[in-house]
């Protein structure tokens, strides 16, 4: 599964940004039988879970962006997004999109989209 993130930028602290992930190839049913996410990797640190969005919607975020960052996803138009609120200073890192196949655990990730804040 190819995918490609955009939407990151610079943003003052307090401002949102909106991040989207699309797979220009990939067919309705293997879209919507896909685990999504979004991770992101900060300057000398780890790659991170930001959040998670399953095939049946349920969603699993990191506490550090819990009340502010929210992931969804549109079926019909093959998309995800993730909506960043309240940005942080702390928040910037390079943002990856992923996705794993909910019956074969095959993981794909997007090439990441830099979002920079702010304080």
């Amino acid at each position: 599964v190819q995918l490609q993130a955009s939407g990151g930028g610079l943003a003052q602290a307090g401002e949102s940004l909106r991040l989207t992930c699309v797979s220009p190839r990939i067919i309705l049913s293997t879209f919507t039988n896909h685990y999504w996410g979004w991770y992101r990797q900060a300057p000398g640190k780890q790659r991170e879970l930001v959040a998670q969005i399953t095939d049946g919607g349920r969603i699993n975020a990191a506490d550090s962006v819990k009340g502010r960052f929210t992931i969804s996803k549109d079926n019909a138009r093959k998309r995800v997004f993730l909506q960043m609120n309240s940005l942080k200073a702390e928040d910037t890192a390079v943002y990856y999109c992923h996705a794993q196949g909910r019956d074969t655990g095959v993981e794909s990730w997007g090439q990441g989209t830099l979002v920079t804040v702010s304080s």
